[in-house]
């Protein structure tokens, strides 16, 4: 028996009569009684009142105090369940925040006072910042699609695509995945033959599931790569390519795009985007030199935000006449 589960089992035992012979609880768990006094100092260390009588029929008892069932967690274990509940109230699962709330309510009352007094702190501390207006999914779709990638069941649902385009699907799927506020399901489309990504709040599932299929392999040897080449780069209808002055490892980690080394002092950034003024938005924050390599509605976009921002600067009247005759571009795409 793992050391962990022996512990749990240990902390069962203790709950369920008074008082244990030492020997008894060996034979119990499957061990010596020096694996039992050793358990004990265990449970001792992390805060459970575990009382212990002298003799050669010494046994354990566990105090008054820990009437309830107990929970075995340490400090970081702690810490960070509390952290996990807390995300997930502002997380994008229909009607999870009361449902966490309820778990750290209960588990305060099952830990020992020293790890209960560190998750109140902790979770009286942190608030989480619900989405505005995002889309959330019902926390029993969510497991009725786990189910079905567990058991590898083909699933059927009506999916709306982003045109508004209502279609039934046939789909194999391989997993879930939360990316930012949303999540999505990546599957093998059997209607079209190929890999699909799949936003789960616009799927409306059908029972019952269809049936068993044989393992694929996932595309691009890796759910995440493949998510990275689909969605983060692919779906996007502008791209952008700039020549940045400085080190590819300036950029590395700080924005979402293809880095290109060029040499020691420059590269090449792609990024792509649905709208020019988010490129002038991230390459502000990142305070680089760079110059425009494609596309040229790029240029024309950030050289009418310059002379704007630039007016913006000069009083009021000097700003009124030099941007008076500045054209205002088409909408980006």
């Amino acid at each position: 028996m793992e050391t962990s589960a022996r512990l749990l089992r240990l902390l069962s035992l203790l709950q369920m009569r008074r008082e244990w012979p030492s020997r008894e609880l060996a034979e119990r768990l499957g061990v010596t009684t020096r694996t039992v006094r050793r358990d004990v100092e265990k449970l001792r260390g992390l805060g459970y009142p575990v009382h212990s009588s002298m003799g050669a029929a010494g046994g354990y008892r566990l105090g008054g105090e820990a009437a309830l069932p107990p929970l075995l967690l340490d400090d970081d274990e702690a810490v960070a369940v509390v952290v996990g509940l807390r995300t997930a109230a502002g997380g994008t699962v229909e009607g999870i925040e009361e449902a966490s709330l309820r778990a750290l309510a209960k588990m305060e009352q099952v830990l020992p006072p020293r790890l209960r007094h560190r998750v109140s702190t902790l979770e009286h501390a942190v608030v989480a910042v619900p989405p505005h207006g995002g889309p959330v999914v019902e926390s029993a779709v969510l497991t009725a699609i786990s189910a079905a990638v567990r058991g590898r069941e083909v699933l059927r649902f009506d999916y709306v695509d982003h045109h508004g385009d209502s279609s039934l699907r046939d789909v194999e799927p391989h997993r879930l995945v939360s990316w930012g506020r949303r999540w999505y399901l990546v599957g093998w489309d059997r209607g079209r033959a190929d890999w699909r990504t799949f936003r789960v709040d616009r799927m409306r599932l059908r029972t019952p599931n269809g049936p068993r299929f044989p393992h694929r392999e996932p595309p691009d040897g890796d759910v995440v790569a493949y998510l990275r080449r689909t969605m983060g780069f692919e779906m996007w209808p502008l791209r952008c390519r700039l020549r940045v002055h400085a080190p590819a490892s300036d950029l590395t980690g700080r924005v979402d795009g293809v880095v290109t080394p060029v040499d020691a002092r420059s590269c090449l950034l792609e990024l792509p985007t649905d709208s020019f003024d988010m490129v002038a938005f991230t390459m502000a924050l990142l305070d680089l030199d760079f110059e425009v390599e494609s596309p040229p509605e790029l240029a024309r976009r950030l050289t009418t935000l310059s002379r704007r921002f630039a007016a913006a600067a000069t009083p009021r009247t000097a700003a009124r006449q030099s941007t008076a005759d500045v054209p205002e571009p088409a909408p980006d795409r």
